[in-house]
């Protein structure tokens, strides 16, 4: 077992375990960390806690100290000048006359260097623009190209749920999100209503979906051949989360269709049932 402590250094970015070398932090608390982008500012996200071995990525890097108050205020200048940054930036990227959308810009905490996060519809040629934001900021220019999905985590913006994008507030990493995980979860396929602001499958479809497959496999699928109460049935629909199906029943020339909890429905055949009915002698008939 190893202690650590989860060091965050975006309000919803990815923790990454250091070694707090026997010091005791607390949540929220500023904190000084070697990276390998060099010295930077983060905040605790997880207290001081043991794991295990293959939890850790080594080489584990430890704290180089607890934020001091002028810790605080260099971080504070330092998003005062992304501001203007992202200014010159961008007014730089219109000169050049590249397709790019600038996203945001990123200073180390250092100042040695300057990120600038934008997206394209492909590659770019920024070296000339490299060369131009070197010259104005005397300083290390690095450029990344980022997708949709951290577009919208970046930027921020509110769900067609009415609350604000689960990326930008509490998400640490994009887990996949796959069209098998709405269609098991019995959700319309159209486009615009599963999809997020970033035009990508909505990361809450991951939510519950250890759920639904374990649902589905023990509640019976559609067109399956049950027994309840002594009559013959095939099950016409069902309900995933209250754990009830549909049952349709043809007893002589009467249809009936009952919702019943899957644990009452004996299952004589699973699947691929279209209809049953009673001959003469009484016998179900597929």
């Amino acid at each position: 077992m190893v202690e650590v402590i989860g060091v965050r250094f975006n309000k919803a970015g990815k923790i990454y375990y250091f070694d707090p070398q026997g010091a005791h932090f607390s949540y929220s608390q500023g904190v000084i960390v070697e990276t390998a982008r060099g010295v930077e500012f983060g905040t605790v996200a997880i207290e001081n806690k043991n794991v295990t071995d293959d939890m850790i990525v080594p080489p584990l890097k430890p704290i180089i100290r607890a934020a001091t108050n002028a810790d605080y205020e260099q971080f504070e200048k330092n998003k005062e000048k992304e501001k203007e940054a992202f200014e010159i930036a961008q007014k730089k990227i219109e000169e050049h006359k590249l397709e790019m959308n600038l996203i945001s810009t990123e200073y180390t905490f250092d100042g040695s260097k300057i990120l600038f996060y934008f997206t394209a519809e492909g590659r770019v040629d920024f070296r000339d623009l490299v060369k131009s934001l070197a010259g104005v900021f005397r300083a290390r220019i690095e450029l990344r190209q980022i997708g949709v999905r951290d577009e919208a985590k970046t930027l921020g913006a509110v769900g067609i749920c009415g609350r604000p994008l689960c990326c930008s507030t509490f998400l640490g990493d994009f887990h996949p999100v796959s069209i098998k995980m709405a269609k098991e979860q019995g959700l319309s396929l159209n486009p615009t209503k599963i999809s997020g602001n970033c035009g990508r499958l909505m990361c809450c479809l991951q939510y519950e979906q250890d759920a639904y497959e374990h649902m589905h496999k023990i509640i019976p699928p559609k067109d399956s051949l049950v027994e309840y109460q002594g009559d013959k049935g095939v099950i016409i629909d069902t309900s995933i989360l209250k754990g009830l199906v549909k049952v349709k029943f043809e007893i002589g020339e009467t249809v009936e269709i009952k919702e019943i909890p899957y644990k009452d429905v004996k299952v004589l055949k699973k699947g691929k049932v279209q209809e049953i009915h009673d001959d003469a002698e009484g016998e179900i008939v597929e």
